[in-house]
Parts: structure tokens; sequence; C-alpha cells
């Protein structure tokens, strides 16, 4: 069965930066699409960016300009660069995927989330 799982979370002051990985594993014919959500607590869950077939990259409006995100240099995983973080980016990041595994069919993926704190 597909696994995603998450790193780079921590804990970084206003300003900072931190970047995080993802890498799918498991039974994988194809991505169709790769993207960071992240969910503050008391909140729900927002698209942060994903990148998608074709090669087109969604971003929040909140984090244009700053974050980053990029496929790897392996097919399997991704990355998001956060730049000038500000405490409202406060969240547990979550990778999220569809991909077609041994389903034969395109199904979405979560991994369990890693947490950044943006404080002083």
């Amino acid at each position: 069965q597909v696994q995603l799982v998450e790193s780079g979370g921590g804990l970084v002051q206003p300003g900072g930066s931190l970047r995080l990985s993802c890498a799918a594993s498991g039974i994988i014919f194809s991505i169709h699409a790769m993207g960071w959500y992240r969910q503050a607590p008391g909140k729900q869950r927002e698209l942060v960016a994903r990148v998608i077939s074709g090669g087109s990259i969604d971003y929040a409006d909140s984090v244009k300009g700053r974050f980053t995100i990029s496929r790897g240099n392996a097919q399997n995983t991704v990355h998001l660069q956060m730049n000038s973080l500000k405490p409202e980016d406060t969240a547990v990041y979550y990778c999220n995927a569809r991909i077609t595994g041994g389903a034969g069919y395109g199904m979405d993926y979560w991994g369990k989330g890693t947490p950044v704190t943006v404080s002083s």
C-alpha cells in the first residue's frame, strides 16, 4: 500500500526558513499530483501548495512569494521550501498525493503530518 512520510518540521523564529520533504513509497504506477496542506489549531485544513500533472503549480495566496514547492530528483518526492516564516504559518503540515497504485485507479493519500511552529 502507498505511504507518504514527511520530514523537516520543527520550531523556527519568525523570518526563518524550513524545508519540508515528503516521500511516497509502495506500489506506485503514477503520481498525478503532490502537494502540501496545513491545519492550524482550531482551523480547517487548507491547501498550501501543490504541483499537478503537466507541471502546473498552485499556491495559497498567503504563501506566494515565500514558499516554493518542487519535485525532488526522485520522482516520488516533493519539497516545500518555506522562507520568511510568520507566526500564522504555525500548523501541522500534511503531504498529499494523488496516486495510481495497485488498485489501478487514482486515490488520495495523506501523510501523518509534520508540525511547524513559528515563534520567538
